[in-house]
């Protein structure tokens, strides 16, 4: 008796997502430079620093002291009171180390965020252009997530009118805020942040506001949503400001409400964040002046792409923080796509297309990364001068 033939399950329909473009830019890049090109990177938003003395320190304390294990699934305490203390240092706001909770990076945070604020069809709006993994891991989420679109009349900023105007024409669960923005660099004004707050209060809607960026402004005031709102939920980071990317921890602040729920998310998704990756970034916070320092060479780097750029038909919009610059190629090129797979294989330089942050307006802009060395960026605008003639 003959066998019917195997079918192999296929993989699930909420797996079916976009890819993060600028982490294939980085594998084929890396995929070069292993077989002898000289890349130059600026696809990625990692710091090229290494991560400050005072937290290799404390985890190399903590490995030798023995054991490494599970910790709480809020996080440590001493974590949580650390970053309680630093909304009272840096922006005079007061939080209840029991609203802090202690993630695996900002991503992790934002899935466990999403999960405990909106059902399975909820509706979040989100800047447009914005960080691609927002509308990624909304999509596996089966939440539904809505381009607000931003523009020179708002310096690229999202505002509290287009809110409205976007929950006006179909009622919005949540909205997304991110400032300094990923991929402009663009910041929110203090004044436009408690508007936000406020509209998003009137309305009855969740306010999620990433601050990822914190820490890295050139110009103008960083405001946190929390100032405003007790009840927006702050999504932050170690890995952009404090340079640990690959250590993987974050954090939330959040209302009361939201504590259990998100901690019941974390016990059976992760039990918990490295225990290792949390007693370094105690230290983090004893480590300014170097953190400033390499702050500092970002600023150097920002200063020669605002002087080049321009001058090489590739005007970015405002770069008022994080460590991006994002360029209208439309002097060259109507895809973005193409422009960077060019620069990438004739010119050595990996950037990241804008399709990657906006699927419909993206294909006349590129995003540049200045996180790197100073050596980097002088060598990729020579390239650029170069390549483009």
């Amino acid at each position: 008796m003959s066998r019917p033939p195997f079918l192999a399950p296929a993989a699930s329909r909420r797996s079916n997502i976009a890819s993060f473009i600028a982490m294939d830019v980085m594998r084929e890049a890396k995929t070069l430079a292993r077989a002898g090109a000289e890349i130059v990177h600026c696809e990625v938003g990692e710091p090229g620093a290494a991560p400050p003395r005072p937290v290799r320190e404390a985890a190399i304390a903590a490995l030798s002291g023995g054991r490494v294990s599970y910790t709480e699934a809020l996080g440590i305490p001493s974590l949580r009171e650390a970053i309680a203390r630093n909304y009272a240092t840096k922006y005079g706001v007061t939080v209840d180390p029991a609203r802090v909770i202690v993630t695996t990076g900002s991503s992790g945070g934002f899935v466990l965020g999403f999960l405990a604020m909106l059902d399975h069809g909820g509706r979040i709006g989100i800047p447009n252009p914005g960080y691609p993994a927002y509308r990624n891991i909304l999509d596996a989420l089966g939440i539904e997530s809505v381009p607000i679109e931003t523009g020179p009349q708002s310096r690229y900023a999202l505002s509290a009118a287009a809110i409205r105007a976007a929950h006006a024409e179909k009622p919005l669960d949540a909205v997304l805020l991110m400032s300094p923005a990923n991929p402009t660099g663009v910041l929110t004004p203090a004044s436009e942040v408690r508007k936000i707050a406020e509209a998003c209060a009137e309305l009855g809607i969740w306010l999620v506001s990433d601050e990822i960026y914190h820490g890295l402004t050139y110009e103008g005031e960083e405001a946190t949503a929390l100032r405003h709102s007790d009840d927006a939920v702050i999504v932050n980071s170690f890995s952009k400001y404090y340079c640990m990317t690959g250590w993987r921890v974050g954090w939330l602040v959040v209302p009361e409400r939201l504590i259990r729920p998100i901690e019941c998310l974390q016990q059976n998704l992760s039990i918990s964040v490295p225990y290792l990756s949390q007693i370094a970034a105690v230290a983090a916070f004893q480590a300014t002046e170097e953190l400033e320092a390499i702050k500092a060479g970002y600023a150097k780097n920002r200063a020669i792409l605002l002087e080049a750029l321009p001058r090489l038909g590739l005007p970015p919009l405002p770069m008022d923080g994080a460590f991006y610059a994002y360029c209208d190629i439309a002097r060259y090129s109507n895809d973005s796509m193409d422009f960077a797979r060019r620069a990438l294989r004739e010119a050595g330089l990996a950037i990241t297309p804008g399709l990657d942050f906006d699927p419909v307006g993206g294909n006349r802009f590129v995003r540049f990364s200045y996180a790197g060395s100073e050596a980097d960026i002088v060598t990729a605008v020579k390239r650029l001068e170069g390549w483009l003639g």
